[in-house]
């Protein structure tokens, strides 16, 4: 595939840090694009993603579908020579995983009660 038709990418995390920039092709995948998040995800940050479900990709305003490609996601590569484009990248972790974790953390927080009648 010719350079020009590439599309250079880079992606915003939560905190205002950057994975990217690297170019695709137009035919890349958002999900291809989620997995290669997962894999450059610095090993410093807090929050985490372990899989590519827990990642959503908005490029201007709209959350990205997995199974689309970059060139269908209407992203204006080819009206920007040369440039850039930032895609914001949150965090989503999945809801059982949520629930477990705050079923833990308020284990130790019960109050334990006994009544006794004599």
């Amino acid at each position: 595939m010719p350079e020009e038709d590439l599309v250079e990418l880079k992606f915003r995390l939560y905190d205002g840090s950057d994975i990217g920039p690297f170019r695709y092709s137009p035919t890349t995948t958002v999900a291809m694009l989620k997995e290669r998040i997962v894999c450059q995800w610095p090993k410093d940050k807090k929050i985490a993603p372990k899989a590519a479900n827990d990642i959503k990709l908005i490029n201007a305003g709209k959350i990205l579908e997995n199974n689309k490609t970059v060139g269908q996601c209407g992203i204006p590569f080819g009206e920007l020579p040369r440039s850039v484009i930032t895609m914001h990248v949150v965090v989503q972790l999945s809801l059982a995983k949520a629930k477990t974790e705050k079923k833990v953390d308020e284990d130790p927080k019960r109050n334990l009660c006994s009544c006794s009648i004599m």
